[in-house]
């Protein structure tokens, strides 16, 4: 009778971890295209890349933000920001006052913060990051949703502890006043 040959290994797309995660761990996983690893509380938040539609929302909004900025901010794309000590987060796109600034950028200089929705984040970023973000003290939240068939987005501006909404788009076009004048369509 024969041997049962030996299994490979099971592959993992994260290394086996025990116990809650550090900035320094998550730093030091290896590069990877594929997702997006972010860190709340010592756990781990992993989700891929967006779809080839919720892309094309990013760009749009990212766009419309970097052409409209004023001289003292810039918009970003995927920007990894610190939150505090254990919170690391990659919103979709950013407005930030520019600084020279390593891997991590500080939450100190984000002005605005906006995630466009997919089926694999929406509860995070509906709940979760919404709240972090708030926690955080960024002064906008801008929620792009792609679902209802026309895309929907909508202004949160920080009033206190909470987000309150400012503006909604119409027809796929959001016009807001601040944190400055811009035109996003989509």
């Amino acid at each position: 009778m024969a041997a049962p040959a030996e299994t490979a290994p099971a592959k993992y797309l994260l290394p086996r971890h025990v116990g809650p995660w550090s900035l320094d761990d998550v730093l030091s996983l290896p590069e990877d295209n594929s997702q997006r690893v972010e860190l709340v509380d010592g756990m781990l938040l992993v989700s891929p890349l967006g779809s080839y539609a919720h892309q094309q929302l990013v760009g749009r909004s990212f766009a419309a933000l970097l052409n409209a900025c004023p001289r003292d901010l810039e918009a970003t794309v995927e920007l990894n920001v610190l939150l505090s000590s254990g919170r690391l987060v990659i919103p979709d796109f950013t407005v930030v006052r520019p600084r020279e600034a390593g891997v991590m950028f500080p939450v100190s200089d984000v002005v605005l913060v906006g995630e466009v929705f997919s089926p694999s984040t929406r509860l995070n970023d509906e709940g979760l990051k919404r709240s972090l973000y708030a926690q955080a003290g960024i002064p906008y939240y801008l929620m792009v949703d792609p679902e209802p068939g026309v895309v929907e987005a909508t202004l949160l501006e920080l009033q206190g502890e909470e987000y309150v909404e400012i503006a909604t788009s119409e027809d796929g076009v959001l016009e807001v006043e601040r944190p400055f004048p811009v035109t996003i369509r989509f």
